[in-house]
């Protein structure tokens, strides 16, 4: 009888928070863990970069990304698809900040 063993591919939904990359987006992606000791739910952060093939997601997208081969050195993960798009008053704020606009 042979064994066959399934690789799971972990799905993670996240913002992209930075493009600043050809075909690479920053991908920010948030969870709530119950702290063992103290019963208090702390939201944890961490950042992943993902390739992006067609270069649709914009700042401020939501998106869901899923863990492939290695891309690149950092690159690990791909965006299978937009969930949310980004409304255009986010964006004009963030460019604003950047340019250093009042």
């Amino acid at each position: 009888m042979e064994e066959t063993t399934l690789q799971r591919k972990t799905e993670k939904i996240g913002t992209v928070v930075a493009k600043k990359m050809k075909k690479t987006v920053t991908v920010k992606v948030e969870r709530q863990v119950r702290h063992p000791l103290y019963k208090k739910t702390v939201k944890k952060q961490r950042t992943f970069l993902a390739h992006d093939e067609y270069e649709k997601c914009k700042v401020g997208d939501v998106v869901r990304i899923i863990e492939t081969r290695p891309i690149s050195r950092r690159k690990r993960w791909r965006v299978v698809g937009i969930v949310g798009l980004a409304t255009s008053v986010e964006v004009e704020t963030e460019t604003e900040a950047v340019e250093g606009k009042p």
